[in-house]
This record gives C-alpha cells, structure tokens and sequence, in this order.
C-alpha cells in the first residue's frame, strides 16, 4: 500500500501563517545583524586594547581619558578632572587627538567627546576644549606650551572657565585649573600676555576677576607661584 506524502503548496498558506513565517525570518536575519556587529566590536575592541601597553599611543591615552571618565574613587562616582586635564595636555596635537577619538570609539563603541561633554559641567568642559584648541595641527611628541597668541587665548578662556564653574547649581571657583595654568605659564610676561587676551576676549581685567574669585588665602599662593618665574 502506498503512503502519499502531504506537501503543503505555499500557495495554500493562510495570511496568518505568511505573516508568521514572515517576521520570524525577519527575526531571525535581524538577530544576525546584531550579533554580527557585536562580534565585530568586541574584535575591534579587543585588538584596540592590545594596543594600550604602549606608552603614548592613541589607544593608551584614550583609556586614560575612559579611566578619568569613571574614576573609582572611594566616593565611587565622579570624573578626575586633573587626571583628565593632564591627559589632553600630554597628547603632542590635534591630528594625535583624531586619532585619540577613533581609537576610544573603537575600545568602547561610544563617542568620546559625548562622553567627555556628558561627565563634565558646562565650564569644565569648555576647559578642556581650550586645552585641545591650543595644541598645533601635528606632531608626534608633547610640546611645552608656546607663547603665542593662541596659547594666550587658551590660557585666558581656560581661566574664565574655572571662575564660572558651579557646584549644584552653587558658583565657584575651580582652583585646580587656575593652579594648572599657573604652571604651564613659563614668565610673567605669559601673565600679562594672558591677561591682554582675556581682556579683549571679555572685557574684564584678569587680576581683579582673580582677587574676586579667590579668598585672601587663595590668591596670595596663587600669585606666588607667578612671582617665582622670571619676568620674560
């Protein structure tokens, strides 16, 4: 006896079942997109990675920036601004900062300077853009900071952001980055050059908006450690 074997006609599917077999394929090719580009990633990743045991390459500074970003401190949040600042001030010049990005995308999926721009307050973050703008279009290796007009605006909108910081809403006055200006400053001649580009940039003279700023305590060690440089 013969067993007749039931074929079932595509055409003899209902709309239900279509749609069904539909969306799981849709699923199913969609699953492996993403589990595709997942795989990618990790290996992107995990050959950026490699590349952070080399001391001064992009994929090294741009764990510093990530480790600066997540900062396990004892409080457990937080971003480390100085450690941040003395990142970005190592990186030798834009084009090593391109390469910086990319490589942070790489190890992390994410944009840096998003990053940057959410752990950051408004000043805080308009700081670090002034210590990238100042840097020259290429180079390989860190350069001392250079009197030069555009150093003196960096160094000016740099100060402008440490006197608008808030905390919770509250002003303030972020010491650390004025402190961090100071020492890059080689002479007294940068201050006065400094003060000269904060004055065109904001009509406001920089030695009033300091002894403002700062308390009685503040501003003297401050200025002390301008005084210590020689005159030009």
């Amino acid at each position: 006896m013969k067993t007749e074997t039931s074929v079932h006609n595509p055409d003899e599917f209902t709309l239900k079942e279509k749609l069904t077999y539909g969306i799981v394929g849709l699923l199913m090719i969609g699953g492996s997109f993403f589990i595709g580009r997942s795989l990618i990633r990790k290996a992107r990743a995990t050959a950026e990675e490699k590349k952070t045991y080399e001391d001064g390459s992009p994929a090294t500074f741009a764990k510093q920036i990530n480790m600066a970003f997540e900062n396990d401190n004892w409080l457990g949040w937080g971003t480390d601004e100085e450690a941040l600042r003395k990142t970005l001030q190592a990186i030798p010049s834009k084009d090593a900062m391109r390469k910086v990005i990319n490589s942070y995308q790489k190890l992390y999926a994410r944009s840096m300077m998003a990053d940057m721009q959410s752990e950051l307050t408004t000043s805080e973050y308009s700081e670090m853009l002034a210590i990238i703008a100042a840097k020259p279009e290429t180079g390989s290796s860190e350069v001392t900071a250079q009197p030069t007009p555009l150093q003196y605006q960096s160094w000016a909108k740099r100060l402008k952001s440490a006197f608008d910081i808030t905390y919770w809403m509250f002003p303030g006055t972020d010491e650390d980055a004025i402190k961090a200006v100071f020492m890059e400053m080689r002479t007294q001649a940068d201050f006065w050059q400094t003060a000269a580009a904060y004055q065109s940039l904001y009509g406001s003279e920089l030695l009033k908006d300091l002894q403002s700023e700062l308390e009685v305590w503040e501003y003297v060690p401050m200025m002390d450690i301008l005084m210590k440089k020689p005159k030009t």
